[in-house]
């Protein structure tokens, strides 16, 4: 297929570059082809952290391109999608955007695009690299970018993904809401209050739980409309300090997504799954992938499963005392995951460099 070809020069150089990368041992423990590596200072390599849904916005994409393969990248999309994705990002609107549907294929090409442009202001970034992870469907650029999946294979596997998050959202409506909270806040047993407020409501088997953990006292909590409600109007009792209703269309990672599982499980099982090149580390249980199945399982998990973020980044930083962090950076739309890095590790953050989706200065 044609488009495989779209975006195979930067993945093959990875591709071409993983000798330099250490390897996790095999999932039945022994370790593959052990030979003797140089140590590498860790101050030289980096990390490529892919944003999810949430951090789209209209004009995205405009910044990349004049980059190498961008312009063939939403092309193929477009023909993958059956629609134009690249005006989408460019000119909105932006309630089009913002849909489930068009918000997740748009934010998983525009940051493999950003990965172009990083490619192009410093390669050795791209060639130092030893780790990646994405945010809920920026697993599926992480992977694309480690080897474990071709590009047009993974859009298409997001496409099914997002339509059906999208019909499980209207299937059983919900929302998420992000919460900050003092030291006493107790996310538990705030949202079985929650529950236990919408069985009053007549709501049958309410759905209220922490679906993401992204810092210290940072949570997302999603589920029923009604438990959220409680939640915002009970904030100051339950010791929250601030809460945001985020701008998504459903209850994304708790037992509403069910209907979505299928599907995509579905289409994981039909496309090429190969074990990461590099590490790349699983929203699901923040341990890095080991394998194609282990891929598959974690994937459609995901969708049902809190994103833990937090303690994924605590593994991707995790450092003896006195070595140096690797370089972090955040490729996409928005600043969302440098926000979350900044609370959870600060000396990691000192390495933090964000590679603008939009802006068109080469700067």
């Amino acid at each position: 297929m044609a488009a495989s070809l779209v975006v195979a020069s930067i993945y093959k150089r990875t591709l071409r570059l993983s000798r330099c990368f250490s390897r996790a041992p095999a999932e039945n423990g022994s370790a593959p082809s052990p030979e003797p590596r140089p140590r590498k200072d860790p101050g030289d390599r980096s990390v490529l952290l892919f944003p999810g849904q949430g951090s789209q916005f209209v004009g995205m994409g405009r910044g990349l391109l004049r980059y190498p393969n961008v312009a063939e990248m939403f092309e193929a999309a477009r023909k993958v999608l059956g629609y134009d994705l690249l005006s989408l990002c460019l000119n909105g609107p932006e309630e089009e955007l913002t849909k489930t549907v068009h918000c997740q294929p748009a934010v998983f090409v525009t940051s493999l695009a950003a990965v172009e442009r990083l490619n192009h202001q410093n390669p050795k970034a791209i060639e130092m690299c030893v780790a990646a992870a994405g945010f809920s469907v920026g697993e599926f650029a992480a992977l694309v970018f480690s080897g474990a999946m071709s590009f047009p294979e993974a859009l298409y596997a997001v496409k099914v993904r997002a339509e059906a998050m999208q019909a499980a959202s209207e299937l059983a409506p919900g929302g998420m809401l992000s919460v900050v909270g003092k030291s006493q806040a107790r996310y538990k047993q705030a949202c079985l209050e929650a529950q236990e407020h919408c069985r009053s409501l007549g709501v049958e088997d309410p759905v209220c739980a922490v679906a993401t953990y992204l810092f210290p006292d940072g949570r997302v909590i999603a589920g029923h409309r009604q438990a959220l409600d409680f939640l915002q109007q009970n904030a100051r009792r339950l010791h929250f300090l601030r809460t945001k209703m985020l701008p998504v269309g459903g209850a994304f990672h708790t037992k509403l997504m069910s209907a979505a599982a299928e599907p995509l499980a579905d289409v994981l099982r039909q496309v090429e799954v190969r074990r990461p090149e590099i590490s790349v580390y699983s929203n699901v249980d923040a341990k890095r992938y080991m394998s194609d199945a282990h891929v598959r399982r974690r994937l459609t998990s995901q969708l049902t499963a809190p994103v833990k973020w937090e303690q994924t980044l605590h593994e991707m930083f995790e450092r003896a005392h006195g070595e140096r962090f690797p370089r972090a950076y955040e490729v996409g739309p928005g600043r969302h995951l440098g926000a979350t890095l900044q609370r959870c590790n600060r000396k990691a953050f000192n390495g933090y460099v964000h590679v603008d989706a939009a802006e068109d200065d080469e700067g």
